[in-house]
């Protein structure tokens, strides 16, 4: 393997992992909906797919019916983070099927479908379907939505996090990753809950709940009113959730939360996280994956992190913060 390869670090450093018995050439994906990587090939081409900032691609969230999303304005900018209200649009099962899997399948890293269902058998017949594809290597259920049939939030409360994670366990073949909400009271619980019922990994934190208003109407902002908190803002609580939730659990944790740069990342691996997630920073940077990987992979190379193969990391080892963002990779 050459040193100009995507498994190796800035200095040659292997930085290959595996996620559920997935190799990953390195610790880092990205967050759900926050990189659209389709939008990208067309941009800048075949040259997207040689320089892949991403170890493992985590598609946009579908739903089994197509979703327009929610009215305009979607977004609003932050001191230290960005509030969306997007909706979760997306062109339902059979659409993503026809035309987005094919196209993620060219993808150079493997593919972790997420979905989202309103019911226990709308998530069945998502799981089921996707699961029966060669080109996904793991599916992410986004259990932050309302159980239409019972009222509570699937993520929020153990029990109806463990009732759907076991039904979709007898119909799943793949690794599945349960993504949590940060709004349950006790995210350990409800952590331990889903990996009784048999998932295999979990991820956290989904983004916080948040409002904007517009500053001359005092009106929320936001097309849907409120909307989910990201980025710097809520890194300090994603990484004490992180923490909670690893020493909870026994199967992998996937930390993210604000995370920019390859020192935020050596953090959350050290407080638990087996791989981590970028998100808001692809916004600001779309190369942010590469460069925190490479600049994680740089503190490994000095001792002042690990990267870990599988499962829990060591208990942490509180340093210093975040460094300074580096310059995105030419």
């Amino acid at each position: 393997m050459s040193p100009e390869s995507p498994a190796l670090g800035p200095r040659g450093a292997d930085r290959s992992v595996a996620l559920c018995g997935v190799p990953l050439r390195g610790p880092v994906l990205n967050g759900s909906g926050t990189f659209d990587a389709i939008a990208a090939r067309r941009a800048f081409g075949d040259a997207l797919l040689e320089r892949f900032p991403f170890d493992l691609f985590v598609s946009k969230t579908i739903t089994l019916e197509p979703r327009e999303g929610n009215p305009p304005p979607r977004l609003w900018e932050t001191p230290a983070g960005l509030l969306n209200s997007i909706g979760l649009p997306n062109k339902g099962l059979e659409g993503f099927l026809a035309t987005d899997l094919p196209q993620l399948a060219e993808l150079p890293v493997p593919l972790c479908v997420s979905v989202m269902g309103f019911t226990r058998d709308e998530l069945a017949e998502l799981v089921e379907r996707v699961d029966a594809r060669d080109e996904v290597s793991l599916i992410e259920l986004n259990v932050s939505c309302p159980n239409v049939e019972t009222g509570l939030i699937m993520g929020a409360d153990p029990d109806e996090t463990a009732r759907a994670v076991e039904r979709l366990r007898r119909l799943c073949t793949k690794p599945l990753v349960v993504k949590l909400t940060p709004n349950a009271v006790a995210p350990g619980a409800v952590a331990a809950a889903a990996e009784g019922a048999g998932a295999d990994a979990v991820s956290l934190v989904n983004t916080l709940k948040g409002m904007a208003l517009h500053p001359r109407t005092r009106q929320p902002w936001l097309g849907g009113g409120s909307g989910g908190l990201s980025g710097p803002a809520i890194r300090a609580v994603a990484l004490e959730q992180v923490a909670a939730v690893a020493g909870s659990v026994s199967i992998p944790v996937i930390g993210m939360g604000g995370i920019a740069s390859g020192g935020d990342a050596a953090e959350f691996m050290a407080a638990g996280a087996a791989v981590i997630a970028v998100g808001t920073e692809s916004f600001r940077d779309p190369a942010a994956g590469r460069r925190i990987g490479d600049e994680l992979a740089g503190l490994a190379d000095h001792g002042s992190g690990k990267h870990r193969t599988e499962g829990r990391a060591p208990a942490p080892d509180r340093g210093q913060g975040s460094g300074a963002h580096a310059d995105p990779p030419s």
